[in-house]
């Protein structure tokens, strides 16, 4: 394979991978149905294309870290950080939609939130352009934040 394309088909198919994860513990049953919601929350469509482009401008900012990254030291760490960040997001997911704890998704979501920002920090040295193309997430997770932790006030408490 060309060199130049590796870290495009990389990026491609981890952001692939996480969000095939992620839809895998992802469970729109009856109990999800069932939780109080704000009337506020994104119809549920939403969701799917909002975190199809979020994972394409991680993928994005996953090769512009790659091929901006001065050492193969960087980049081992830009891979740590974007690993971190797919751990706890799929975490996320797992806790909300599989375990039914929103809850604990909300005690989560500070570390996936903070994850993004330490992502952001690392790309930075690397290419300014990939950090910033990590803004949307951000956004996004900060807005999910707000969500979860209406969802929880509303329906607590939960119970293993």
């Amino acid at each position: 394979m060309n060199r130049s394309l590796k870290p495009i088909v990389a990026a491609a198919l981890m952001a692939i991978s996480v969000a095939v994860l992620g839809a895998f513990v992802t469970e729109l049953g009856p109990w999800y149905y069932e939780l109080r919601k704000p009337a506020w929350q994104p119809p549920d469509w939403l969701f799917g294309p909002a975190w199809t482009l979020i994972f394409g401008l991680a993928a994005l900012a996953g090769v512009l870290g790659w091929r901006g990254a001065a050492r193969s030291s960087h980049r081992i760490r830009l891979l740590a950080f974007f690993g971190a960040n797919m751990f706890f997001n799929t975490l996320w997911s797992f806790l909300f939609f599989r375990l039914h704890r929103p809850d604990w998704a909300l005690a989560e979501v500070g570390l996936l939130w903070m994850s993004i920002v330490a992502l952001m920090a690392a790309l930075w040295s690397a290419s300014q352009a990939a950090s910033w193309l990590l803004t949307p997430y951000l956004a996004w997770v900060s807005f999910a934040g707000v969500l979860n932790f209406t969802i929880v006030t509303l329906n607590a408490p939960f119970s293993a």
